[in-house]
Parts: structure tokens; sequence; C-alpha cells
């Protein structure tokens, strides 16, 4: 990522005092909405990791949804439920992802011909159960992991982009807890 233009707040002389410069430009170009010049050059940066979190969130509802009507034998139908759970909690993500892009002035890539080629995770035709649960929770934790690391680059660069990510984080966690316990039975 590039480095930042604008001065952050400072701390001096034991007060705290805010960018007045960075103020005063954040009311000018209105068309903008919501991006102030505050976050500088980071925003195109940003638009591309959440395009690359969104091409990984929307392969991961097509494998889920595949698993979710394929998955067969004794313990299919609880585990094909949960399937489901997580697709549609991944296409939550999708929206959010989404929706941050639009508002940091981006477009949001959902081409299908650039999904495999910018998803973190891959897309999978298991046709037993145990094999479905291991593909999912394999793409879990690289979704744990690229969540992660998207945070730690963030930063402070853009606090409402970090929270997001790191709410996103939190059910990825989740999922893949669940997937590890269904391995095995």
């Amino acid at each position: 990522m590039k480095q930042q233009n604008s001065a952050p707040a400072t701390a001096t002389a034991g007060r705290l005092q805010l960018d007045e410069a960075a103020i005063r430009a954040a009311g000018k170009s209105l068309d903008e909405g919501a991006v102030t010049p505050g976050y500088g050059p980071w925003r195109d940066d940003i638009v591309k990791l959440l395009n690359d979190a969104l091409a990984t969130e929307l392969v991961c509802i097509l494998r889920y949804k595949r698993h979710y009507f394929t998955a067969n034998g004794v313990q299919s139908p609880a585990i094909a439920d949960e399937f489901l759970v997580h697709a549609n909690e991944e296409s939550a993500h999708a929206d959010m992802l989404a929706e941050r892009i639009v508002q940091l002035g981006g477009e949001p890539d959902f081409a299908p011909s650039h999904l495999l080629d910018r998803s973190h995770a891959a897309y999978d035709e298991s046709t037993d159960l145990q094999s479905m649960v291991r593909a999912n929770l394999v793409a879990e934790r690289i979704a744990v992991e690229s969540y992660r690391q998207m945070i730690s680059l963030i930063g402070d660069k853009d606090p409402t982009t970090r929270r997001m990510l790191e709410e996103i984080l939190a059910d990825e966690e989740e999922h893949a807890d669940e997937l590890k316990d269904w391995l095995g039975h």
C-alpha cells in the first residue's frame, strides 16, 4: 500500500489536535459522499482488497450451495442444513463488502469470469460428506487468515472497513470451529 498524504490528528505537548486542513478539505468535493481526503491513496488499495474478499465470499456461497444440494448419507441432512446456513451468512458478507466498496467510490466486481482468479478460496465438487466438510474447513481457514491480514493492513487507515472486516472474521472463525467439529463424524 502507498503512504498516506493527509496529516493525522496529533498529540503535541499533552494536547490532542485535529488536522484542521483535512477538516476544511472534507467540506469540498461533495460528490465523494463519505470519502474525505483523509482516505488519501489508501482508498483504491482498500477497494481492491474488498473486491478480492467479495470474490472469495461469492465462491464460498457457490461451494456451500453445491454441497447443500449434493450432500448425502446418514448425517447429511443436519450438515447440509448447516451448509445452507453458512451459504446465507457468506451471502450477507458479500452484501456488506459490496456496499462498502460502493461507499468508498469503487465498483463491486461480480463478474463470474473474474471470481476464481480473485478468490482466496477454491471451489469444490466433492461428492462425499467428509470431503465436503474438509473443503469448506480449508476455505474457512483461508478466509480467516485473509481477513486477519486485511485487518492488519488496513489498521487505522479506514476504521469503518476494519470494523466490518472484524465482524466478518468472527463469523468465519465460528464457521471453521463448526466444520472442525464435524470432521470424523
